[in-house]
């Protein structure tokens, strides 16, 4: 893909909500036609980075730029965001009592189309989408009356924001967690109702912890967030490797001398040195040894994508040992 396909370019992005920084130097490009997974435990800042891409203003960029389709996006309000086309599904959509889901997307529809300088949308051409849109998430026809998301369960809050979504037509789309307390069938709703918007002109951020979203929403790639920072980015058989997902994994060390800390324990790494990690870890940092010389880490997979054998050896067992 050639560059003037970037529709989201982030780079050495800083941000911090009061005097606590959270994003400490975010790199990421997202292209036309691709989705893009993030993972990360709680904490880690995924809902953050979202959250700064709306333009939430309790959020402030301290350092770094982004630019959306070349324009820089920093200082753009949340309103000129959804026009230049970023939708952001909530990870809590929020209840607004006494208004209808009908007159509340016709309102946002054709406030979208009179920035583009189009017409509002006929009453007959915007029940037609109502219904089509509506069609997608399995909802019918009586959620165009109830209140926004008032009453709504679970399911049906989330299944809401994939119909807002397809109403508005999105450049770029950023879900967060939009899999979060949803059952099977809410899940499959959800899951293929987005992969069927997915296009050649658009892209979509998926903000998760499972990769059972992932099996509905295949992404190319996926990024691991941890205490603000990308520390890992791969394709999509990173979600089943991921640490998270309770799985054994394999940490090797292909660049200079490092050391990997998995909750309260320090283990130096030379270079093709490595470990294996217990199931019970829930924070896993590398750091290098001498920053002239870094260490890179592999998790699970080296560069040729092998993976290594999977012994059951717990975290405070594990003595250092090779891989492969």
């Amino acid at each position: 893909m050639a560059d003037n396909d970037i529709l989201l370019d982030i780079r050495g992005l800083h941000a911090s909500v009061g005097e606590k920084e959270i994003l400490k130097g975010i790199d990421l490009q997202v292209k036309a036609g691709q989705v893009h997974a993030i993972m990360g435990p709680n904490g880690a800042g995924k809902s953050t980075l979202a959250a700064t891409l709306a333009g939430r203003d309790n959020i402030t960029v301290t350092a770094g730029c982004i630019s959306f389709e070349g324009e820089d996006l920093i200082p753009a309000s949340p309103e000129e965001r959804s026009w230049k086309g970023i939708f952001l599904g909530f990870q809590y959509p929020v209840e607004i009592p006494g208004l209808s889901n009908a007159n509340f997307m016709k309102a946002a529809v054709n406030e979208h189309r009179k920035q583009r300088g189009l017409p509002p949308v006929t009453a007959v051409e915007f029940l037609r989408m109502m219904k089509e849109k509506m069609a997608l998430v399995e909802m019918n026809a009586s959620f165009s009356s109830r209140a926004v998301n008032a009453g709504f369960s679970g399911g049906e809050k989330k299944r809401n924001e994939v119909f807002q979504m397809a109403m508005l037509d999105p450049k770029l789309a950023i879900l967060d967690e939009s899999d979060s307390g949803l059952d099977v069938d809410a899940l499959r709703i959800v899951g293929t109702g987005v992969d069927k918007l997915r296009r050649s002109d658009n892209a979509t951020i998926l903000i998760t912890h499972y990769q059972r979203l992932l099996d509905y929403i295949v992404p190319d790639f996926i990024h691991v967030l941890y205490k603000g920072r990308i520390v890992l980015t791969g394709g999509k058989e990173l979600a089943s490797d991921y640490f998270l997902e309770r799985r054994e994994l394999g940490v090797i060390n292909v660049g200079g001398a490092g050391r990997v800390i998995a909750d309260d324990d320090v283990y130096e790494l030379a270079p093709r040195d490595g470990l294996y990690v217990g199931m019970g870890v829930r924070k896993l940092e590398f750091e290098s040894a001498d920053p002239a010389d870094p260490a890179k880490f592999w998790i699970n997979s080296c560069p040729a994508h092998q993976t290594y054998p999977n012994k059951k050896i717990n975290i405070k067992d594990a003595a250092k040992r090779p891989l492969g």
